[in-house]
């Protein structure tokens, strides 16, 4: 598959190292030589420098041949005209990032006259997952496959949990869960039966609901506190608006700081039932005088990671339940988890996640990088063509870094075992290393008809 990637800035990167684990031909176009050339340095892609609207560009670089076209420059006007020019000089399909909220309104018409057949707006998914984070009535992160069925959470071992020291085979209480992954001082394992468990560790725990409830209540972790209902937001971007926007609809009472006078008086046009404060969120003062500790969440959403991840710890001080911190930078990732923040999420990430379930077509439901994209958790449906059907799972030669966390099978959730068969329709969820998704893809690939077939199934 070859993909022709227009703009290296931090999502053009990352979608180019995401695919580079793809096995596929991926070609970075960029105005900027310099920046190319440090991409070089780390990715084995093609880098071409030139302006992504240049018909004679585009026609050198043989775009007739690429199956896909992601158009991801600062510019949502820029990244509408490229795909738009892709798709004319017969480029199979593209996809374009627009964050501008007038734009999204009248996505389904954007779409149809541009010749774009996917749009990705980082801040708008970060919006959505913070909301699906609030409706949760636990402090930590979580993720639900299988339509609600099969939950995947994050428990963050400390010293004196009864679990460290041991190996996973040695512990008891872990029915009808499995332990698919550890995050461990930055790195993410895939374990085994013999894999012991050091403190500090944070596993990730997949089963039902249910079972992950009894495992907090036997790790002594709070699996049953309040829903958000009272929510400040630091920053009043796009995700800070389309945040507000959404939790307007839910009926949650949303203040939104922001320092921009201007950018206040926008906020209050366009949103009728949040409170807008003009004023610095890093004041504590102001923090103070507005009864921070009232609001029983965080958010934190503004351009500087650290403001964000500062005031979440500061919010966290004065009592309220639950923080959320918005982040940029990937070395940030493996250090959030030694601090006192709940969640922090990166727009980045979470558009890669989008971006490859996109190219992997319709039989793949969903996909979620774990630890900034060392690892990720995809949810599929099988089908009769594919090499995993039939066949009990020790037949599969799994290599480690691949674990099949749960199968769906007629509506029952299970964790399965070396004797575990999939058949064809059911859900199952794959937690890999990003090292070994290529032994991943060859999995879920069709055994008939090359990499391209069914992969554009439902898009």
């Amino acid at each position: 598959m070859k993909v022709m990637i227009v703009g290296a800035g931090k999502l053009g990167y990352r979608l180019a190292e995401a695919m580079n684990n793809e096995d596929i031909d991926v070609t970075l176009v960029d105005i900027n030589f310099k920046t190319l050339e440090r991409i070089n340095d780390h990715l084995d892609v093609l880098t071409v420098t030139a302006n992504g609207i240049e018909i004679t560009k585009l026609k050198e670089l043989n775009i007739n041949t690429y199956d896909l076209l992601v158009a991801s420059t600062n510019s949502d006007e820029t990244n509408t005209l490229i795909c738009t020019l892709a798709k004319k000089l017969n480029c199979k399909k593209t996809i374009a990032r627009i964050r501008d909220p007038e734009f999204i309104e009248q996505l389904d018409f954007v779409k149809v006259e541009m010749g774009i057949d996917h749009i990705i707006n980082p801040d708008l998914t970060t919006a959505i997952e913070i909301e699906r984070y609030l409706s949760k009535t636990y402090n930590f992160y979580s993720g639900d496959f299988a339509k609600g069925k099969v939950s995947m959470v994050d428990f963050h071992l400390s010293s004196t949990h009864n679990y460290v020291g041991k190996k996973l085979k040695e512990i008891d209480g872990l029915e009808g869960l499995l332990i698919t992954a550890i995050s461990r001082e930055g790195d993410l394992i895939i374990p085994d039966g013999s894999t012991e468990l050091v403190a500090e560790d944070v596993i990730h725990v997949i089963g039902k609901s249910k079972n992950i409830n009894k495992l907090g209540e036997r790790l002594g972790i709070s699996m049953n506190k309040k829903e958000s209902k009272k929510v400040i937001i630091l920053g009043g971007g796009n995700i800070g608006y389309y945040l507000a926007k959404r939790l307007e609809k839910t009926g949650i009472n949303a203040t939104i700081i922001e320092k921009s006078k201007e950018r206040c008086q926008y906020l209050a046009e366009k949103l009728s039932h949040t409170l807008i404060i003009h004023g610095d969120g890093t004041d504590i003062d102001l923090l103070e005088e507005e009864d921070l500790s009232s609001y029983d969440t965080f958010v934190g959403a503004t351009g500087f990671d650290e403001q964000n991840l500062l005031m979440a710890l500061v919010a966290k001080q004065l009592g309220v339940g639950k923080t959320i911190a918005k982040i940029s930078r990937p070395n940030y990732v493996h250090i959030v988890d030694k601090l006192d923040v709940d969640i922090a999420l990166n727009p980045v990430n979470i558009t890669v996640s989008n971006v490859l379930k996109f190219i992997r077509g319709g039989k793949v439901v969903s996909v979620s990088l774990l630890l900034g994209g060392e690892g990720e958790v995809t949810e599929i449906i099988a089908s009769k063509d594919m090499s995993i059907v039939g066949k009990p799972l020790y037949q599969l030669g799994l290599p480690k870094g691949i674990i099949i966390g749960a199968i769906v099978h007629k509506g029952e959730v299970i964790i399965p075992n070396g004797n575990s068969i999939i058949h064809e329709k059911d859900r199952i969820i794959v937690f890999s290393l990003t090292s070994h998704m290529p032994a991943f893809n060859k999995m879920i690939r069709p055994n008939k008809g090359g990499i391209l077939n069914g992969l554009w199934i439902g898009n």
